[in-house]
Parts: C-alpha cells; sequence; structure tokens
C-alpha cells in the first residue's frame, strides 16, 4: 500500500524519535495524542497546562506541599499565566520554574512558614514527568493547534510546528505559523523555553517571542545521538529530556531591549563548548584551553554562560571568582552595556588598576570584567582566591607580552581559557608567537572549534568573493627616473644610493604614488557605484598608511561628495596638513561608525588601522582592500564582509595588492614555520635571557638608571657605527624573543621585564634621535615619492581574472593551518564553478572543463607537481577568458557564438566555410527570438518550446543553406543546439 507523503508521516517520526530518548508520547498512530492526557486529567480546551498533572508531581516533589493544601498553590500559580505582554510573563514565569515559587503553609501548631516550591527536579530528572503529544488544541479567543508539544510535569516548555516538502511547504512557513500563535494565543508561551520549526528535511529552533531571523539549526551533538539523518540528530540532541533541563536550568538569559525585553537561549557551538569548559573546571587535570570559534558565532555569549554556570554550579566549583579579559576599551564598553542588559547577577567592572588589584586581593566568587592594560601595575601573587578562572577574548592577539606575564604573575593558579576566531601558529611579525601553546594542553589543539564551514553551512556568516584588481600597466619614465635620483642624490655613493632605494621604495611607498591611487579610485567608484550601491550596501577602502587613506579620501570625495565618504585614523597636531584634515576624535569616530551601520551616510569608509577586528556591520558588503595583510589579520579582515544581512548572498574583496594570488603565502603555516613555533618555552626563555645580556652588554659601563645622563649615554653610543647597527639588528632579534615567551611570570620575577623595559625606552629615545622632522631618512622617503610621481603613470588596471570564492571549501583548509597545494586547489575550485553552469553554453566550455578535471586527476595522483598544477590550471583561466573575449571581438552574442563554435570546430566537414557558420548561427538565434515564447516559467522544458526549435532548424538548415545532412547524420546535433539556445537565453 502507498502512503502519500505528508505532515502526518514528519509528526509520527518525530514522536518516535522522542519516545527513543526518554519521553512518554501519544499520537504515533495517527490520532489525537492530547485527547489522551486531556482526559486523563481532564484538562478544559482553554487551559495551557495539565493542572491535575502538575499538582500530582508538585506534591511528589515538595515535602511541605500536600494534597490538601496543593488546590491553594495551583490557584495562585494560574495567576502567574496572567500577563499583559507575554515576554514580562514569560520572564516572570521563567523565575518560577528556575527558583521555585513562594508559597506560605500552615503547620500543625498553626504557625505558618513561606517556603520555596520547585516545579521540576533539576538534580533528579527521573523524579519528573515527560510527555510528548501531538494536536494539543488550545482555544481562547482564537483556537489553535501546533503540531507537538513538549511537557514537563504538565508544563509546556516546547512547542513544535511541522512542514512537509512534499506539500509545499518547509520550515520557513512553520515559522509564520509559530509566530502567528504567539500572537494569537500568548497564554501558550507564557511558560515556554523555545519553539521548533521543521519540515521533512531541516529543524530550526528559536526562544519563545524570537524573530524569524533568529531561528538556527542544532547541528552537532554527542556520540550517543550522532546521526546520519540529520533531522533525527537534531531532535534527539535537542530535545532529549537532560538537555531541556539544561537548558532551562542553566542557559537562558533575558535581555533588555528598546523593544521590549528578548529572551536569549544558546546556539548549539555555545552548548557544548559551555559543556567542555565545565567539564575542564571539573576535572581538575588541565589548567587551560582553546576555544576556537569562527568570527560571527557569539563568542561572548559563549564566556557569558560559562561565567554563569560557573557561579551558580557548586557542583563545578564551590565559590569561583571568573575573570572575562579584552584587549581594548571599545571591547570592555561593549561587554558592560551588554553584561548591564542581561538578566546576570553577580558581576562588576575593574574600574582601574587599583580596583582590579582589589578585587584580585578580595577573591570574591563574581564575574570580573576587565581589560588586559589594567594588569599593568598590578603586584605579583596577590591571588586571594583558589578558584579562579579567566576567560580571554581575542586570544590570538590578546597576550601582549608585558601585560601577559602580568596576569600571569597576578594570578599564578588559574584556569585559563582563551577564545578566538582566529589563532596563530606563528605571527607575521613575531615567528614564535604560538596561540595553541598558549591555551593547548600538549597534543590538544583546540577544547571545542566552530570552523568557518560549520558558520557557512549554519547561516551565521557568508562565503566572501576575492576579486583581483592588483595588476597595473606602469608606464615609466625610465630615464627621467635615472637622471631625478642622480640630480637629487648626488653626493652618496652607489651602494649608499642602493641601499636608500631599497629603504625607501617600500609596498606602502608605492601605495602613496598619485597616479596609483588616482587609477585605484577610480577603479572602487566605478565598482561601486556599478556593484555595490544598488543593492544599498556599504564598502570599506583598507590602506597602508594615513598619508595613502587621506590620499584615498580627497579623491573619493571630489567623485562622491563629502556626504558620502569619511576617513578613520588616528592623528595628532604635529601631522602635516594631508593627515590632518581628516582629524577625528574618539567620540566622532563612533558617530561615523554608527552612522556607517545604519541606512545613512557615509556610504565608503576610508581606513588605516582601524575596524578590522570587532567591528560587525552587515551592511558592509565590499572591502577594497589595499593593504597587504596577512594571517590572522587578513582572516579577520575577512570576516568583516561575512555578516549576514536580508538579500546579502556574500562578502567581496577587491584586491589591490595581490593578497589572493598568493594567498597561500598570506596564510602560510608551514611545517618549518610550525615547528620553529611549537619550541619548547623554556628553550626560547634561555635565548630570551641570552639576547637580553648581548643588547644589555651595548651599554656596557652606562648606569642602566633614570637619569638624563644615562639615558643621553645610551642614546649617543648607538647613534654611529657600529653599535648603530649591532642595536637594531639586536633589538629586533630581542623583540620578537619576548613576545614569543611572553606571557610568562618569570619576566617579571626574574628582572627580564624590566630590563626589557629599560631596552626599549632607550630604543625610542633612538629612533626619536634619528627619525625627527629633518632626518635624512624623511627627506630621502619624500623625495623618493616626489621623484615617482613625477616619472610614472597607469593608464590601465587588468581585469581579466576570475573571481574566487572564499566559501566552505577553502576556508576549512585554511582554519586547518596545514594547506600544501592551496593555490591549485583553489585555482581548481573557482574554475569549476566558473564552468560548471555554463557547460551546455558552448561546446569549449565542456572540453574545458574536461581538461580540469584531466589536471586536477594527475595532480592529486602525484603525476604533476604543485608549480605544475598551478601553470596549466592558469592556462585553463586563460582560455575560459578568450572564450568570452572571443564572442566579444567576433561581434555575436553568447547563443550565435556557441552554434558558431560547434559548426566550426565540431562539424568542421559539413559546412562550407566559417562564413557560412557564422550566418547559419545568427539565422537560428534570429529565428529562435521572434518565433519561441520565454515569458513564462517552465518555457525550456516545454513540449512546444521543443518542438518550435526543431521547425527552426529545419527552416534554417534545410531549406535556406542545404545542410540538412547535419541533422541526419549527428544524432545529438539538434540537442546540442537546443541546449545551446535554451542555456544561453534561460
Amino acid at each position: 500500500m502507498v502512503s502519500i507523503p505528508s505532515e502526518g508521516g514528519v509528526e509520527r517520526s518525530l514522536l518516535s524519535w522522542l519516545d527513543g530518548v526518554g519521553w512518554e508520547t501519544h499520537g504515533q498512530d495517527s490520532g489525537y495524542g492530547a485527547k489522551v492526557l486531556d482526559e486523563n486529567y481532564e484538562r478544559d480546551s482553554h487551559e495551557v497546562i495539565y493542572w491535575d498533572l502538575l499538582a500530582e508531581q508538585v506534591v511528589a516533589l515538595n515535602d511541605p506541599v500536600t494534597e490538601d493544601n496543593v488546590g491553594k498553590f495551583i490557584s495562585s500559580l494560574r495567576r502567574d499565566l496572567d500577563a499583559d505582554n507575554l515576554m514580562d510573563g514569560n520572564q516572570d514565569f521563567y523565575d518560577l520554574l528556575d527558583k521555585g515559587k513562594t508559597f506560605t503553609v500552615q503547620r500543625n501548631d498553626g504557625t505558618t512558614d513561606t517556603v520555596y516550591v520547585d516545579l521540576i527536579d533539576y538534580e533528579n530528572p527521573e523524579n519528573n514527568r515527560f510527555h510528548a503529544v501531538n494536536q494539543f488544541s488550545v482555544s481562547r479567543e482564537t483556537t489553535i493547534r501546533p503540531d507537538v508539544n513538549l511537557f514537563v510535569n504538565g508544563i509546556p516548555l516546547v512547542t513544535m510546528e511541522l512542514k512537509s516538502l512534499a506539500q509545499d511547504n518547509d520550515w520557513h512557513d512553520a515559522v509564520s505559523d509559530l509566530k502567528a500563535y504567539e500572537e494569537d494565543v500568548p497564554r501558550l508561551f507564557v511558560p515556554g523555553l523555545f519553539n521548533i520549526a521543521a519540515d521533512t528535511m531541516e529543524l530550526r529552533y528559536g526562544a519563545v517571542g524570537a524573530p524569524k531571523e533568529f531561528y538556527e539549526p542544532w547541528n552537532d551533538a554527542p556520540e550517543r545521538f550522532q546521526d546520519d539523518n540529520e533531522m533525527r540528530q537534531a531532535v534527539t540532541a535537542l530535545c532529549n529530556p537532560e538537555t531541556i533541563l539544561d537548558l532551562l536550568k542553566h542557559f537562558v538569559f533575558f535581555e533588555r531591549r528598546a523593544g521590549g525585553n528578548a529572551k536569549i537561549v544558546p546556539r548549539y557551538m555555545q552548548y557544548y563548548a559551555v559543556n567542555r569548559i565545565l567539564e575542564r573546571v571539573r576535572e581538575g587535570v588541565h589548567d587551560r584551553g582553546l576555544i576556537w570559534h569562527t568570527q560571527g558565532s557569539g563568542k561572548s555569549f559563549t564566556m557569558l554562560y560559562a561565567a554563569e554556570n560557573l557561579l551558580s554550579r557548586p557542583t563545578v566549583a564551590r565559590n569561583p571568582q571568573v575573570f572575562v579579559i579584552v584587549d581594548t576599551d571599545k571591547l570592555n564598553s561593549q561587554m558592560r552595556d551588554q553584561l548591564a542588559n542581561l538578566s546576570l547577577e553577580q558581576w562588576t567592572e575593574a574600574e582601574s588598576i587599583n580596583h582590579l588589584q582589589q578585587l584580585i586581593e578580595e577573591g570574591q566568587s563574581q564575574l570580573v570584567l576587565t581589560t588586559i592594560q589594567k594588569f599593568e601595575d598590578v603586584d605579583p601573587d596577590v591571588q586571594g582566591s583558589d578558584e579562579v578562572v579567566v576567560m580571554s577574548d581575542e586570544a590570538h592577539r590578546f597576550m601582549e607580552a608585558d601585560l601577559g606575564s602580568r596576569l600571569d604573575a597576578a594570578l599564578p593558579d588559574c584556569t585559563h581559557f582563551g577564545f578566538t576566531g582566529t589563532p596563530v601558529r606563528e605571527g607575521e611579525k613575531h615567528e614564535d608567537r604560538n596561540t595553541f601553546r598558549e591555551f593547548s594542553p600538549e597534543g590538544e589543539d583546540y577544547l571545542h572549534r566552530y570552523s568557518v564551514k560549520q558558520g557557512i553551512d549554519d547561516g551565521l556568516i557568508l562565503p566572501v568573493y576575492f576579486t583581483l584588481r592588483h595588476q597595473m600597466e606602469w608606464e615609466i619614465d625610465e630615464a627621467g627616473l635615472d637622471e631625478e635620483f642622480e640630480q637629487r642624490f648626488r653626493g652618496m655613493t652607489t651602494d649608499e644610493k642602493r641601499e636608500a632605494i631599497r629603504e625607501n621604495v617600500t609596498a606602502t611607498t608605492l601605495a602613496e604614488i598619485k597616479p596609483r591611487v588616482n587609477r585605484a579610485v577610480e577603479e572602487i567608484d566605478s565598482h561601486y557605484n556599478e556593484k555595490v550601491a544598488p543593492n544599498g550596501w556599504k564598502g570599506m577602502v583598507v590602506t597602508p598608511s594615513r598619508r595613502s587613506a587621506a590620499m584615498y579620501g580627497e579623491r573619493l570625495i571630489e567623485r562622491r561628495g563629502e556626504d558620502e565618504v569619511e576617513v578613520l585614523y588616528t592623528s595628532t597636531k604635529d601631522d602635516p596638513d594631508l593627515i590632518n584634515q581628516f582629524h577625528t576624535d574618539s567620540e566622532e569616530r563612533d558617530s561615523i561608525v554608527k552612522a556607517f551601520k545604519q541606512d545613512e551616510n557615509p556610504k565608503l569608509l576610508v581606513v588605516h588601522n582601524m575596524l578590522l577586528t570587532g567591528f560587525d556591520a552587515p551592511i558592509l558588503k565590499t572591502m577594497y582592500l589595499d593593504r597587504n595583510l596577512k594571517n590572522h589579520n587578513l582572516m579577520q579582515a575577512i570576516a568583516r564582509t561575512n555578516r549576514p544581512a536580508s538579500g546579502k548572498e556574500n562578502g567581496e574583496i577587491v584586491d589591490f595588492q595581490g593578497v589572493f594570488e598568493n594567498i597561500d603565502e598570506a596564510l602560510d603555516y608551514d611545517a618549518e614555520t610550525k615547528a620553529y613555533a611549537a619550541r619548547d618555552k623554556d628553550e626560547l626563555y634561555e635565548d630570551l635571557v641570552e639576547q637580553t645580556e648581548r643588547v644589555l652588554d651595548i651599554f656596557d659601563g652606562i648606569p642602566k638608571e633614570d637619569t638624563q645622563e644615562a639615558t643621553s649615554a645610551a642614546v649617543e653610543r648607538v647613534s654611529t657605527h657600529p653599535e648603530r647597527r649591532e642595536f637594531k639588528q639586536n633589538f629586533r632579534r630581542l623583540q620578537n624573543l619576548y613576545e614569543a615567551v611572553a606571557p610568562d611570570g618569570r619576566l617579571v620575577s626574574e628582572g627580564i621585564e624590566r630590563d626589557y623595559k629599560w631596552l626599549s625606552r632607550i630604543h625610542v629615545a633612538f629612533k626619536r634621535t634619528t627619525s625627527g622632522e629633518n632626518s635624512p631618512e624623511d627627506e630621502m622617503r619624500e623625495k623618493t615619492r616626489e621623484i615617482i610621481d613625477k616619472h610614472v603613470d597607469i593608464p590601465e588596471i587588468k581585469r581579466d581574472f576570475p573571481t574566487y570564492e572564499l566559501g566552505e571549501e577553502y576556508l576549512e583548509d585554511v582554519e586547518e593551518l596545514d594547506n600544501p597545494g592551496v593555490k591549485a586547489s583553489q585555482i581548481a575550485h573557482a574554475t569549476r564553478e566558473h564552468l560548471h553552469p555554463r557547460e551546455n553554453q558552448n561546446p569549449r566550455y565542456k572540453r574545458l572543463s574536461e581538461r580540469v578535471t584531466d589536471i586536477v586527476e594527475r595532480w592529486q595522483g602525484d603525476q604533476i607537481d604543485d608549480p605544475e598544477a598551478v601553470e596549466a590550471l592558469k592556462s585553463v583561466e586563460e582560455a575560459v577568458l578568450e572564450v568570452e573575449e572571443e564572442a566579444a571581438e567576433q561581434g555575436m552574442n553568447d547563443a550565435e557564438f556557441a552554434i558558431y563554435t560547434h559548426l566550426t570546430e565540431e562539424t568542421p566537414d559539413a559546412i562550407e566555410s566559417d562564413e557560412q557558420a557564422e550566418k547559419v548561427a545568427e539565422e537560428i538565434v534570429t529565428n529562435f527570438r521572434d518565433r519561441v515564447d520565454r515569458g513564462y516559467p517552465g518555457w525550456k522544458t516545454n513540449k512546444q518550446t521543443i518542438g518550435e526549435i526543431e521547425r527552426i532548424l529545419l527552416d534554417v538548415l534545410v531549406k535556406n543553406h542545404d545542410l540538412g545532412h547535419l541533422i541526419r547524420d549527428d544524432d545529438e546535433f539538434v540537442d546540442n543546439i537546443r541546449n545551446y539556445l535554451i542555456q544561453n537565453y534561460g
């Protein structure tokens, strides 16, 4: 017998899964399961709680409540369902579910006592009653009948609406129904924890009152719930009784918002990460761990959920002091505002260094919010609590050398968790920096991870496309350039000139050349007008220097007007006018950023060293990247553009530096570097001690004290050769080692920090005396820029590059930090993505697609190495672009060129000449446009379309050109031509 797929089938499956994880289910027989409970507990249809069942459970769970007085208690509880506002009522009832309800009981001696009555037993889940029923009908002003409801002790905690794809409905429709139910019968949702919307293939859950965009998937599970059927896994992992009670008791926040309070329940990666943190603290074996969650996944809430659980669960820690540490005042303000608006009670903010030290010494069990900078002068070994848990945000960059060491010394006996979306194996400047070494026990990379791929799959972030605009045609007056260099730098030796040019003609210098800036601005303006502005999105220009930012700003304002463009960087009164014209203070910058995030001006931000981390603006679609970013800095920049917004399909990077062409280098984590980065920390510490002594020896005989005489003598000693070169080289090595070892409490206790600070101050003074207003280096840099400006022109930017997608596959590879041959892999992926939808548009695309497959198979079979594969794939890219260029050169549209190509390349012997092929192609396409109706859905597969195309081919080939043999001799000819027409016009 055939059963037609319907919502009923989804409902029965879901009930059977719930039955398998501990729910008492009713309705698997296709009947109205709720009727069983309605009859057993005499529920009226206007009631939302099974009061008789709840009364039984309250008596069983609470000794002071008896059969004699439970009626009074239930009558009082009924009134708690009365609420003018759903969210206010939900929050008030949640407090009852969490903490219990006060109740006055009369003792035998006539006295009264006020007790807390539990509605649910969280410590002994087996003492509760768990029911899952279908078709629970509630009639108040109107009647609703959700598909499935979950009751704990008769209280409805989860409401589910199910749809069947076979009936042309999906989970989006289910959410719409749930929102309507909340509006029509809010009383049902006053006790609710969350709602579930599901269809045949997908499940989404959202807190009571959540808007549709906050209904999210549950895409992970402990091993016992893992299942190839993703729907079944989601239902059993999220809705098993243990998890429901855990979420209800420990993972609910209410947040004050302008439009009314909002209920917040965790995303699955937040829930599982917090439980891993609690498990590590409870076990007490390791004292650290790394939480590696991609940008945009909600790390702040993960930390706050962890803090709340640590403070409220004595089975994990008795009286812990929990520190949440951020590395900027802005992040501190954001977290403080978040805490102030949440239903989280035990927290305070360290307002100063002295206040932080006082809090550490007192050791009170609470959450302490602070910046890492406040540890600067906290004394070592002042920890007042023996249960300290530290959670550091942006852990890839927060552990600044001195400050991290100060924290390490101030809190030597803590459990330390690092949170980051972009961990570092080795830093771009400090090759020994390693997030994993700082936060991961031996043999463990991370305690919990949520990858970019998962973020894209879940819809929390978007894929990012890279468009290359880095190759410019430079027209250089070499003779004039040489002549002016000679004139301006006469008196210098050849070696000195060569060194001067090498030091001053840098990527930053070239980015500040007027012709290059002019050409780039022209490209940005055009691209923004054509690709970004029409859809209401905004853009950001990222520059390598303040000077280049000012130049971009000037020229973009000339083109777009002052209202649309803002330039953000820090400046001082000592800066030149070019830079000072865009001076803004902190308040002004905050105001500009706030306006940018809204649907108002500015439309374009030009930035240097700003907004590349911790800046979330979903309206930002496109970043114009003219800065050579690498490693976690590049990953964080990418993440600025990938925040979802309605109608936004992807983020975009327009790359003026060629970062993406060399992205395997920009995100380079080679084995040698990793091995060096993973060196034993004690070994590095010994190297640091030796290097510190080596640099101090340069100043032998000079007292290491805070006097004018000592500083002056030290600077004088390193102002001439050979000490000058020795100091510059050795101090750079010292910086790298210090950054690698820090944070480390030994730096403070052994005096290394003190020596390093003295040397650092001497280095600052040395740089200041050698780079003042009249320094030869500055003058030479300015002269070099002027000379290049005069003798260079840039008439064109190369555009014929494919657009690359940094989506799931590629970014997953990057995050694994081990990506040999990634360039070949990415080019193959991008080329296939480009070719796949075009294979039936032109016969050449089919052949090119086969070439890509052949190259990749030979590459993966080790028949060719990475560089050969890259070159071979690049040649395919060029051939793809040539197809499009040739069509334009021939003056044909895509369909005409496809038919022409087929006639001349696939059946050359069957036609008289290329001219005849061109004429035939033109006639076929003209007849197709005139005779085939394409104005209705489904025209491409309609029999009328297919028949009319065949008649067109007979008319053109047989009647007009006597080429009937093409149809007669080639069985696939008609199908191919029909595909070219439909694919190119469809």
